[in-house]
């Protein structure tokens, strides 16, 4: 079985910065992309960046320069460092892998979820 586990939410002001981790676990064979979605309440979940594993890297319009995703393929883990934090960044942060598990068989995985808040 395929895991994904957020870290490095919490509660943050205006202007501060938070790195957010998403580490992949369990019979992998390959990931082709890892990315970051949120979703704010009453909101659709949204992308905010993805990166394959060659490098190439997608952003959403609203990241205006303040977010860098980055990954480490040997340890099956992307990054998200985020400054510049505004409270219309308050959501939910949610990993997702695009990946081969150990059976040959395609399986986007989503990780729970790690509560980002940013408030005075």
């Amino acid at each position: 079985q395929v895991q994904l586990v957020e870290s490095g939410g919490g509660l943050v002001q205006p202007g501060g910065s938070l790195r957010l981790s998403c580490a992949a676990s369990g019979s992998i064979f390959s990931i082709n992309a890892m990315g970051w979605y949120r979703q704010a309440p009453g909101k659709e979940r949204e992308l905010v960046a993805a990166i394959t594993s060659s490098g190439t890297i997608n952003y959403a319009d609203f990241v205006k320069g303040r977010f860098a995703i980055s990954r480490d393929n040997a340890k099956n883990t992307v990054y998200l460092q985020m400054n510049s934090l505004k409270p219309e960044d308050t959501a939910v942060y949610y990993c997702n892998a695009d990946l081969f598990n150990a059976y040959g068989r395609r399986r986007p995985t989503w990780g729970q979820g790690t509560q980002v808040t940013v408030s005075s």
